[in-house]
């Protein structure tokens, strides 16, 4: 639980519980220190007569409470970032009873070794009102040098500018560092489950750009209710935490918002789950307008489950015209924003959602027959995609390399055309407000002629992989589609035995077995078909390019009748080309 730190002693507790409130505020964005929280603050130190700071993080949250003498406070070092390069990503704020708002010396010797975003003095008159303020931010072009604001009037405390003015300082030391040095978030992974889950959020939290500096695993049954991991393991967690200097800690389990707030309390450091970290993995990946916009639907779906009250902040009831009567509370307002953004997202999605029916009309129409490849992320999909297809695709050896599903030609060993299709990979626990958003994109699986899934033979744990794709391609209505398992990267398991009977050998790397599994995809798509021998007039020879496209050609002879085509088709298209002017001549 947050607690109010420094000297307390003499304090009732009525007055601490009401100090300790301050934890739950949250401060909207651009607002460097409400002029709200400010008076309440005020009024505090004056009726106390000591000296109170306050830190606020980038993200606008209250990291700390300290309380002073009536003259000092002292201010201890809490960072959210580890180079000593870096700004530390809080702002302090402390007031002065019965004085000015000027930083003194001390103040700006602890804003110097401790690398505040900004250090901010406001001084307090007796009967507990906000009087001056001063506000002075590192000197990024001077070196052990501060930049001071002029003394101004605290009820006019420029918001705007202050904030403006710490991403401009911020911005001027992540310039000034080597062109080279790329900095990670130092991130904690905790999980409940295994190691080998651990392992795969370990690889989730390098591709999202964080390095990993330490792995807890707590074997349990199920998660605590109140902190995921025992409030015991939390506390000796969050000891671990400081010591490493970490950034921030991800769980490999699905936390609720009171888990997540209650974590945050204990270990002071930036949490979030797996659904999190994969969330924020595709908002980087996404290029196209229906991909960006499944993957904000989905995180605001995300958000909306965990919005929770915030103190005095969300709890307040929002002024201004239209809202006079009952009223709303922020946090409502919130609620109703989220609700309106999704209902226009769903909107949007729809209008393509339908553009892309018109385009899978088009397709059957045109008797193009779709191949989907599947399978687990990082299985080699997108590196086998411009193999069969010819085409240039982003190919990287990392989760989710892509994520918008893309569709090329390929031509099938006996010269007939299908429609190749690349969908996004699947993963264990893959969130389920993902899967909701990608729906429409998924179901490009559920709608094709055959399944391909992509595996990687030389993985541990291929079979319990796998067996995570069969789960999702059932939760799409996919699971009775026609399949084959191509067992991928060949060239590293040459010598291991069989590990799934039937699938093909490939190497979508150096292009192994390509043509193999080609023919079985012909097979495949043949399955259920039949051979005809039809007679094209030539006054229907334009067709003679369809033919190509809506089967698989065996032969091809001219008569004086026109053309005669043996070919492979379902009784559809034999249909659809009789109408078109062909005849059957034997089946």
């Amino acid at each position: 639980m947050p607690e109010i730190h420094g000297n307390i002693e003499g304090i009732r507790k009525s007055v601490l519980d009401e100090l300790t409130s301050l934890y739950d505020v949250q401060l909207e964005p651009g607002v460097f220190m409400p002029q709200e929280l400010l008076n309440g603050l005020c009024g505090y130190s004056a009726s106390l007569n000591r000296e109170i700071a306050v830190y606020i993080t980038r993200f606008g949250e209250i990291a700390d409470v300290f309380i002073g003498r009536n003259d000092s406070i002292d201010l201890p070092d809490l960072r959210l970032r580890r180079s000593e390069r870096r700004l530390s990503m809080i702002r302090c704020i402390h007031t002065h009873p019965n004085g000015w708002g000027e930083l003194s010396d001390v103040d700006v010797s602890a804003l110097l070794s401790m690398r505040f975003d900004a250090m901010c003095a406001v001084g307090v008159s007796k009967d507990g009102r906000p009087t001056s303020t001063q506000c002075a931010f590192l000197d990024p072009q001077h070196e052990g040098q501060v930049m001071r604001t002029e003394l101004l009037n605290a009820r006019k405390m420029p918001q705007d500018e202050w904030m403006a003015r710490i991403e401009e300082v911020d911005e001027a030391y992540v310039a000034a560092l080597p062109k080279l040095q790329k900095e990670h978030e130092r991130a904690v992974l905790v999980g409940i489950e295994s190691e080998e889950s651990l392992d795969e959020l370990q690889e989730l939290a390098k591709t999202a750009g964080a390095e990993t500096v330490l792995r807890v695993l707590q074997k349990r049954p199920k998660p605590d209710t109140v902190f995921c991991i025992g409030r015991g393991k939390a506390e000796e967690l969050s000891l671990r935490v400081q010591a490493i200097q970490a950034d921030l800690v991800i769980f490999d389990e699905e936390l609720s918002g009171v888990m997540q707030k209650n974590l945050e309390e204990i270990l002071r450091v930036k949490v979030i789950d797996r659904t999190a970290l994969i969330l924020d993995i595709f908002a980087g990946r996404a290029n196209t307008r229906e991909g960006k916009l499944q993957v904000e639907m989905a995180q605001l779906q995300y958000r909306s489950q965990r919005l929770l009250g915030q103190g005095l902040v969300l709890s307040r009831l929002a002024g201004g015209i239209g809202t006079r009567g009952p009223g709303e509370t922020k946090l409502e307002v919130n609620r109703r924003r989220i609700r309106d953004r999704l209902t226009d997202l769903r909107r949007e999605l729809e209008q393509i959602e339908k553009q892309r029916g018109l385009r899978r009309q088009n397709r059957e129409k045109n008797g193009v027959p779709i191949v989907a490849l599947v399978g687990y992320t990082n299985a080699g999909k997108s590196t086998l995609f411009p193999r069969l297809t010819g085409s240039s695709v982003y190919v990287m050896d990392q989760l989710f390399a892509t994520l918008d599903s893309v569709s090329r030609p390929i031509t099938l060993p006996h010269g007939g055309k299908a429609l190749l299709v690349d969908t996004v990979g699947f993963i264990r626990k893959l969130p389920h407000d993902l899967v909701q958003a990608f729906r429409a994109t998924l179901e490009e699986a559920k709608l094709a002629d055959v399944l391909v899934l992509v595996a990687d033979g030389s993985d541990r744990e291929l079979e319990s992989r796998h067996a995570t794709v069969e789960e999702v391609l059932e939760s799409l209505g996919a699971a009775e589609a026609p399949r084959i398992v191509a067992l991928n990267k060949c060239d590293l398991f040459e010598d291991i035995p069989d590990r799934m009977p039937g699938a093909v050998r490939i190497s979508a790397a150096d292009g192994t077995n390509l043509d193999e599994l080609l023919s079985r995809i012909e097979s495949e798509l043949d399955a259920g078909t039949q051979e005809v021998k039809l007679l094209v007039p030539f006054a229907s020879y334009g067709l003679i390019n369809r033919l190509h496209t809506l089967g698989t050609v065996l032969s091809q002879d001219y008569v004086d009748e026109g053309v005669q085509v043996l070919i492979r088709m379902d009784a559809q298209n034999v249909s659809y080309v009789c109408r078109e002017g062909a005849k059957v001549l034997e089946k």
